[in-house]
């Protein structure tokens, strides 16, 4: 009840949290890049409503007052963190040979 709850109250109320219903799977947060690259999942079966709550704001999304409220330009890409934007003056152009680094032991996008 209590993660049904979060479910139908509560995830609406999220910037960038969308719930996909598997029937028949136990519930858990699945963390996903910008690029949709699985990073984490989190069993919330044992949480209560509250714990979830704080588990998704210290992650990093963003809570609404109501459904419809406008996101600030700040969190507009919340949760992710030190995410590389490139502004037009810094994409990089046909002649730019220079490989990019990843390093993936870091989630700088979660």
């Amino acid at each position: 009840p209590q993660v049904k709850a979060f479910v139908t109250q509560d995830i609406p109320l999220y910037h960038n949290l969308e719930m996909k219903h598997l029937p028949g799977a136990d519930p858990e947060l699945v963390l996903l890049s910008f690029r949709y690259e699985e990073l984490e999942r989190i069993p919330l079966s044992d949480m209560t409503r509250e714990e979830i709550n704080q588990l998704v704001q210290e992650l990093g999304f963003y809570r609404k007052e109501m459904p419809d409220a406008p996101v600030p330009e700040e969190f507009q890409f919340a949760p992710a963190k030190h995410l590389p934007m490139l502004l037009p003056s810094q994409a990089p152009t046909a002649d730019d040979k220079t490989p990019h680094k990843h390093d993936k032991e870091e989630h700088p996008d979660l």
